[in-house]
């Protein structure tokens, strides 16, 4: 089941890419951003709970596709950019084994425990 989902996750990732394409950005923003939406783990700094939410946020397809949705219907490059950001940097996660967190502690996803417990 796992392969399967990491190749899901994979379809998904290239989506991102797909959709960026179609945007008018230079090329070197997506890797360049790519990794932004994990300064949302600075929420940990204060307690796993804060940490837990703030990242969730950032990591949550549906977010993405919101952000994606409104972005394009409304003509608003950055706000599809973020989404598109999102999904792809969610995907990527996913496809390494790091899902959602919860409350508990950062190694705690919804994908299982990461690392040795």
């Amino acid at each position: 089941m796992k392969t399967l989902l990491r190749i899901e996750e994979i379809g998904i990732f290239a989506l991102a890419i797909f959709l960026f394409a179609q945007t008018t950005f230079d090329w070197w923003w997506f890797p360049l951003l790519l990794l932004a939406p994990d300064i949302s783990m600075a929420g940990y700094l204060f307690n796993p709970g804060a940490g837990s939410v703030l990242y969730n946020i950032f990591h949550h397809k549906a977010v993405a596709v919101v952000l994606y949705m409104v972005g394009y219907t409304w003509s608003m490059p950055v706000i599809e950019l973020a989404g598109i950001i999102i999904l792809g940097h969610a995907a990527m996660d996913r496809i390494f084994g790091y899902g959602l967190k919860y409350a508990d502690s950062f190694k705690h996803t919804h994908l299982g425990w990461i690392g040795k417990k």
